[in-house]
């Protein structure tokens, strides 16, 4: 079998010298493309694939995936016309999670999803002002996807 040339760091397919059906490559890596730009997934981390997926959703797949998903761990899952594709993360990589809008990093070889910050409260001075201040950052930061209010 012949090894195909692929970029370093997503191993996106390249065009071969004198390579035959250069549509293929090609259309394999505008989809991988099309996924991984902006990446944006249903869900996940997941064990399992979700049932009936559809063309072009993405997930991200969990550490201990089965099913299609095994061997995968923790790489963004694409449902296309021809099954799935998985595309490995890299440190540092982004994606929001479309069920709750969390921006989540893969950092450390596992996804991470933001920490969740509790409202202010407690202490024996009550500053009303500074809690509100407090209230609406957090509010809004999360609105990013930054933090998760609890």
């Amino acid at each position: 079998m012949t090894v195909m040339p692929s970029t370093p760091r997503f191993a996106l397919p390249l065009l071969g010298v004198a390579q035959a059906q250069k549509e293929v490559t090609h259309n394999e890596a505008l989809t991988l493309l099309d996924a991984l730009l902006h990446a944006a997934v249903e869900a996940g981390p997941l064990a399992t694939p979700p049932a009936g997926p559809v063309e072009g959703q993405c997930w991200i797949v969990g550490a201990a995936p089965t099913g299609p998903w095994a061997g995968q761990a923790n790489a963004i899952a694409i449902r296309t016309g021809g099954g799935w594709r998985f595309a490995p993360p890299r440190e540092g990589m982004r994606a929001t999670r479309l069920t709750d809008g969390a921006q989540l990093r893969f950092v450390g070889g596992a996804w991470a999803a933001p920490a969740m910050v509790g409202a202010p409260s407690g202490g024996s001075i009550i500053d009303s002002e500074a809690r509100n201040a407090i209230s609406t950052l957090i509010l809004h930061l999360a609105a990013q996807g930054l933090l998760i209010s609890g």
